[in-house]
């Protein structure tokens, strides 16, 4: 299958010497400008962007606005992305801004699809070490790693079990009961796990030496124990996806859904997700559901290796208790959703 380069105009000398490197003797069909952007419908895409000085790329930019204009334009394909810049700052931010655009265009995304390359390559340390190479040599290695990695399909099961997790209550929370709609439209064939992270029942990660985090994360546990070693861990081990559902505070993601992404380093320590989907129902009080989403997709897609699906969240706005499931268009939205899951997780 031919590979789709995405390389808008202005990538720098390091970025083109690297795709130089990495797709010698590849079939690729390269678009530099937001207009060559047409038939990428079930493609497999690789985004490569470099950016200048101040983060920016204005070719990009146009690109990103095509991305948000058209909402089918990636149907059903698959991305990964990389980002170079001369700096140590935007290529991580820039990425998530483009992951959730790329998504909301109907694209999926492999589990850890950035490959990015702050100005002196320093992310690249600890890999660099481990492979016994320098910066650069780190750099092309997860180059090809997530090209290689793009050629590999995420496979539905039969009987898919999907575990749902959240800090809400039930009685007055608009994203449970989005869930329940969501829940109720899934239909026969899946298993559903709920567990509620509340106050009290989930204690932040401390940040424990890397030994001491993967000595624990071997045994299938983590040094603060708890709810999470008990019940959250083996429930992530089992599922075939995660929702999260995510009310908006202060435009951040909650404490407690915070801590869990943060607790399952222990786990990543000895495996990987991407056989696992994330999801998510996100409600803002008045806006920013977007930026919850790229929360997510930085954590979880992007850091903790979950494989993106398309359009992975439901995003709503809704204030006062009951309203989400009133807004006009919800049920259409709702059934939407649902489908997203059943076509990523059940064969």
């Amino acid at each position: 299958m031919d590979l789709h380069l995405i390389c808008p105009s202005g990538a720098n000398p390091r970025l083109q010497q690297l795709l130089n490197r990495v797709l010698d003797g590849r079939n690729v069909k390269v678009y530099r400008n937001a207009e060559d952007l047409r038939d990428l419908q079930n493609k497999k895409l690789l985004f490569a962007l470099g950016l200048d000085e101040t983060g920016l790329n204005f070719e990009y930019i146009k690109i990103l606005a095509r991305l948000r204009r058209e909402p089918c334009l990636l149907d059903g394909s698959t991305a990964g992305l990389i980002v170079d810049g001369p700096g140590e700052l935007f290529t991580k931010s820039t990425a998530a801004e483009l992951a959730f655009a790329v998504n909301q265009a109907g694209c999926a995304l492999v589990g850890r699809p950035l490959v990015e390359a702050t100005g002196t390559l320093e992310n690249f340390r600890i890999q660099a070490q481990n492979l016994q190479t320098d910066l650069r040599g780190a750099y092309q290695a997860a180059a090809e790693d997530l090209i290689s990695r793009l050629f590999e399909e995420f496979h539905p099961k039969k009987d898919p079990e999907l575990l749902v997790l959240h800090a809400s209550s039930h009685h007055t929370s608009n994203t449970m009961a989005l869930w329940e709609k969501v829940r109720g439209r899934l239909g026969e064939g899946f298993t559903v796990t709920e567990i509620g992270l509340r106050n009290g029942t989930l204690s932040d990660c401390s940040g424990c030496p890397y030994t001491l985090c993967l000595h624990f994360g071997e045994k299938g546990g983590c040094f603060y124990g708890g709810l999470m070693q008990q019940e959250v861990y083996p429930a992530v081990r089992r599922c075939d996806g995660i929702v999260m559902l995510c009310p908006n505070y202060n435009d951040a993601l909650s404490a407690n859904l915070t801590a869990f992404i943060n607790r399952l380093t222990a786990l990543f320590r000895q495996t990987r997700f991407y056989d696992k989907a994330l999801f998510a129902v996100i409600v803002s009080g008045y806006s920013g559901g977007d930026i919850l989403a790229r929360q997510l997709i930085a954590g979880m897609n992007m850091n903790k290796s979950f494989y993106l699906p398309p359009r992975f969240a439901l995003l709503e706005t809704a204030n006062d208790p009951g309203q989400a499931v009133k807004r006009p268009g919800v049920d259409q939205r709702l059934d939407a959703f649902a489908r997203t899951i059943r076509s990523a997780l059940k064969a």
